[in-house]
Parts: structure tokens; C-alpha cells; sequence
């Protein structure tokens, strides 16, 4: 038996069946990539995996991606010390969390100026209930927008800062001289890959729309950010233990649920490296 790709729904998502993430082979890991553009976000239950094999996924996508905070004292993504080795990403919340990564939806560190192709998060440990991940297709929600209101944006770029997100909401400081991650990027952005387009702003990075007055930036964002989380663009992923999420970060955004406090649900993430948004 091959790889079975399950669709969830008709606009995004698929289960995955049929593979072994641990010591996959190079023409697995070429119809994985297919179905991730396809469907962009893809779901495994009972894949263990060790830090070199989640490692050695990543890599079969391309080179990875060093998280802004990597080296940096551990909070964004939870409590405990940075990710070891590199390339790993802990995400982590338990009782001791005050601001749990995730909550607002956003397509990971957009701030780069080549913002990540793809993420692979497996959680270890997940709480009795809750915690699931929401994804929302923003090639689904361009598509949906007039004409006019797609004219109007496709000029259109945004700031997108890493500054209010990792200091201004987790209270991490870069080091002396550093700053975090700050870029211009399309409002519409162009997938490299299928050649759809997608709405490139998420209410976790992007902090204003340029040439445009504070106010008017404020309203279109907002109006942005209300279509994207329409559930008709969403699918739902309820995680158990060594169940392994893998999604195209050109096409979608991403909302982790907090929703099961004081209870731990933790994991480690690997990140492809991307190109920049055109």
C-alpha cells in the first residue's frame, strides 16, 4: 500500500496513511510535498519519532529554519530551556505558562524576510481535552474576496514584526546590538508552487498595511482577519500522542487552542526554510 491522502474537508486538510515518518525515503517525502500544496496541512497519528528522525523529515524538504528566539532565553514558545539540538523548536505549556505560543492565528515567523516553506510539530505529552489546532486556508479566502476588493490589495505590502510578538507579548530581548526580525511583505502573496494566490497578513506579526493611514490599515486588517477565521476556510486537528502535523506556511495560517489549562501538552517542531513572499 502507498500513501493515502484522506481529504477532511473539500478546501483544506488531509489525513495521512500509509508512510513511516521515521526514515522516510526521498520519493515518500516527494508526494508528501505534493500533498502539502495540495492540501496544505497534512496529519499522521502514531509516528514516534526521535530528535534526528524529526530532524532528518525537515530535511528531506529543504534546509531548516532557526527560530528568531532560538538562542535566545525560552518563553515565546513556553517554558524550558532553547531547543536541543539546533533545529528543534520546543513547544511547551503547562501550569507554570502565562502566555501560550499560538493563540492568535499567524503563519509562523512571517517577520523573516524568508519566512518558513513548512512546520512539523509532534506532540509528546497532550492534555485529557482541548488543545487542538485550527488551520485556515488563505488561498481559499483570497479566491472568495470580490474583484475589486482583490484589485484594491494586490499592490498593497505589509510590515511584519517580530518586536511585538517575542518582546512585547513574551518579554524577550535580543541581544545587545540585535534586533528582532522586521519585513515588508505582499499582502498577496504568490504560491511559488501552484501559482495560487493568498492573503499574506496575519494579526501575530503584521503590524500595518505601508502608505496607508494608521486607521485605514487598522479597518482593512481587522476586515482581513475576520475572513480569514471564516470556519468555512478551516479544518480542526485533535492531537493524541505522537500524532505529527505538517503544514505548507505559504497557504496557511495556524490557531493552537489554550483551552485546557492547568493541564500540560508539549512537543518539539522542525521548520523548512523558505523563500521570500512575491
Amino acid at each position: 500500500m502507498g500513501i493515502e491522502f484522506t481529504p477532511i474537508t473539500t478546501t483544506v486538510g488531509a489525513y495521512v496513511d500509509g508512510v513511516t515518518l521515521a526514515g522516510i525515503n526521498a520519493e515518500e517525502a516527494a508526494a508528501l510535498g505534493q500533498g502539502l500544496v495540495e492540501f496544505g496541512a497534512l496529519f499522521f497519528r502514531n509516528q514516534p519519532m526521535s530528535h534526528e528522525e524529526h530532524l532528518a523529515l525537515g530535511r528531506h524538504f529543504g534546509p531548516l529554519h532557526l527560530h528568531p528566539t532560538a538562542t535566545r532565553k525560552s518563553g515565546a514558545e513556553g517554558s524550558g530551556p532553547p531547543p536541543a539540538p539546533e533545529g528543534l523548536l520546543r513547544i511547551h505549556a503547562d501550569e507554570r505558562t502565562k502566555h501560550s505560543a499560538g493563540f492568535k492565528w499567524h503563519s509562523d515567523v512571517s517577520c523573516d524576510e524568508q519566512p518558513p516553506l513548512a512546520s512539523i510539530l509532534t506532540l509528546h505529552t497532550v492534555p485529557p481535552r482541548g488543545g487542538d489546532t485550527l488551520f485556515t486556508d488563505t488561498q481559499a479566502a483570497f479566491d472568495a474576496l470580490s474583484e475589486p476588493l482583490q484589485a484594491f490589495l494586490a499592490p498593497l505590502q505589509a510590515v511584519h514584526s517580530g518586536a511585538r510578538v517575542y518582546t512585547d507579548r513574551f518579554g524577550i530581548q535580543p541581544p545587545a546590538g540585535e534586533t528582532f526580525p522586521q519585513a515588508e511583505h505582499p499582502v498577496i502573496r504568490t504560491h511559488p508552487e501552484s501559482g495560487r494566490k493568498g492573503l499574506f497578513v496575519n494579526e501575530n506579526f503584521t503590524s500595518h498595511i505601508v502608505g496607508l493611514e494608521r486607521w485605514e490599515s487598522d479597518e482593512i486588517l481587522a476586515m482581513l482577519y475576520r475572513h480569514l477565521a471564516n470556519p468555512y476556510f478551516q479544518c480542526r486537528f485533535a492531537w493524541e500522542e505522537d500524532s505529527v502535523a505538517m503544514w505548507d506556511n505559504r497557504s496557511m495560517q495556524h490557531l493552537a487552542l489554550w483551552d485546557y489549562f492547568p493541564e500540560t501538552r508539549s512537543g518539539w517542531r522542525v521548520t523548512v526554510a523558505g523563500d521570500r513572499p512575491v
